[in-house]
């Protein structure tokens, strides 16, 4: 069976998700006509080379009459980095395959009519379901200057989160656990709210025992907290924890609240209130004015149940436990007032479920939003 080249491609850029951002995470294979793979690339950091760049330098003059597959769809405008386009028709490429377009307004097609223009045979569409999910957020965020937001909770088999005393340790498997951390290695940022902070004293960082410490990428903490009452011995605010922590509160924090939390290190961002709280709307406003393209809300249940009614989710991540826990007084995992009729009740579609350890993992995306979501 012929090597699947593209596959290659998604696994280098898989490989640096979570160190590119703002910039979509790619990767690039240059193949010569008896399938020799002769480069091999992915995007670097914010500045550095893109992966089509990575892989051309790898394969150098063996590039010429070569044939080069890509996760993403080359830019042809000069930003932080010289066109692709421009360096893949200099280098003598014959062909290029294309896994999906990028959505960015500067290209969405133009980087492929750049290479057509120069006589370049242009395939677009292998593996595209796989491309399209690994640069969901950097879509999002180029389009709508927000970004991608992805609810995560897990529970039981009867919708629970813990047990009627509050026992939540751990319902999901450390398989489970493990994969999460794999999303804040993908993430820029991670949403809570102060009285999750206040129950669980949580470091919100990321730890994963296959990568080590310099590969780590521990997402920006941002915590919701109205009144600045987060204990200043929280765990995330200790110097010594790795990443930085934002507080997102209102003009009704006591200033002195404010600068104890400032001068604990952590940044103070006061946003509007909307019925007494954050008003999520302007922080989704500002985290995206910081290039933040991928934002992971873990949780209260009231946080849930808040960026849920404000229609600010654009991706679901549900573990579901092989247990029972039951019990009126077990908190379920969306908290908030709720709908009163189920025409009101936010729908999704799933993209796919799939076995974690013992546990099942549920993808969703919303129904309405159809253009972006994987098929």
């Amino acid at each position: 069976m012929p090597e699947d080249y593209m596959a290659r491609a998604l696994a280098l850029a898989a490989e640096v998700r979570g160190h590119t951002s703002p910039n979509p995470p790619v990767g690039a294979v240059i193949v010569t006509g008896d399938g020799t793979i002769v480069g091999e690339g992915a995007t670097q950091s914010v500045g550095g080379p893109h992966a089509e760049i990575m892989a051309l330098r790898t394969a150098g003059e063996q590039a010429r009459g070569a044939i080069m597959y890509v996760t993403l769809e080359p830019h042809c405008f000069h930003g932080h980095t010289p066109p692709c386009t421009e360096a893949i028709i200099a280098a003598g490429i014959r062909e290029v395959h294309i896994a999906t377009i990028d959505r960015n307004p500067r290209v969405n097609g133009q980087g492929i009519a750049a290479l057509e223009a120069a006589g370049i045979h242009v395939i677009v569409g292998e593996h595209e379901v796989e491309a399209r999910e690994l640069v969901e957020n950097h879509h999002k965020w180029i389009t709508t200057g927000l970004p991608f937001s992805i609810a995560k909770f897990a529970m039981s088999l009867d919708g629970k989160i813990a047990t009627r005393t509050g026992e939540s340790r751990w319902i999901s498997s450390e398989l489970a656990r493990n994969f999460s951390h794999g999303l804040r290695q993908w993430c820029d940022a991670i949403l809570v709210g102060v009285k999750t902070v206040i129950a669980d004293n949580p470091l919100l960082t990321t730890r994963l025992s296959d990568l080590p410490s310099d590969r780590l990428h521990h997402p920006l903490r941002v915590i919701l907290d109205s009144t600045c009452r987060i204990p200043m011995e929280a765990r995330l605010l200790d110097p010594s924890t790795p990443g930085h922590t934002l507080i997102a509160t209102t003009e009704a924090a006591p200033v002195e609240r404010r600068a104890m939390l400032v001068d604990r290190g952590a940044e103070v961002l006061v946003l509007p209130a909307r019925d007494g709280r954050v008003d999520l709307h302007a922080l989704w406003a500002v985290l995206g004015q910081r290039a933040v393209t991928s934002l992971l809300i873990e949780g209260g249940s009231e946080v849930l149940g808040a960026v849920f009614s404000a229609g600010l989710v654009d991706k679901v991540f549900v573990f579901i436990a092989p247990c029972v826990i039951g019990g009126a007084a077990a908190p379920g995992p969306v908290g908030g007032i709720g709908v009163a009729e189920l025409v009101q009740a936010p729908r999704f579609r799933f993209a796919r479920i799939e076995p974690i350890g013992p546990d099942a993992l549920l993808v969703a995306y919303p129904a309405a939003d159809e253009e972006n979501v994987p098929a």
